[in-house]
């Protein structure tokens, strides 16, 4: 059964990486899982890192590693404002594994509940979303 479209902008610090219409948005804020469909109540919400998967059609998804950002919905369309959103392809899984690496040590050096805790934390995090996109067990 079609779903009616709606538009999808998804927008990186360094340009759009898409632009077009999807029957279904799904992705994952702070808070928890999301799908949005056409007519979605209005909305503004921070994104985690992990998969967005914009499907265009029953047949066809778009996938995108997604790090951190935020979503708005209004009007029948939504804008996804992210940090990254990288297809499964681009992801190199010997870099990530490396990161998540580095991220694990500093967490274990970082004072806690300070701002380098933070950060390590975050990107641990960002690493290992990436990885699970990737469709790899991290190391």
């Amino acid at each position: 059964m079609a779903r009616t479209p709606f538009k999808v902008e998804v927008l990186t610090p360094e340009g759009s990486v898409f632009d077009g219409e999807v029957e279904m948005l799904s992705t994952r804020t702070e808070v928890g899982s999301i799908g949005i469909l056409a007519h979605h109540t209005p909305l503004l919400g921070m994104l985690a890192p992990t998969e967005l998967k914009l499907h265009v059609s029953e047949s066809q998804t778009v996938r995108f590693a997604q790090g951190e950002g935020y979503i708005q919905v209004a009007d029948n369309h939504a804008l996804v404002l992210v940090e990254e959103a990288i297809t499964p392809e681009e992801l190199d899984v010997a870099k990530l594994n490396s990161e998540l690496a580095d991220a694990e040590a500093a967490v274990e050096g970082a004072e806690p509940h300070s701002e380098a805790m933070r950060r390590s934390l975050r990107d641990k995090r960002r690493a290992q979303a990436f990885l699970e996109v990737a469709g790899a067990e991290s190391a």
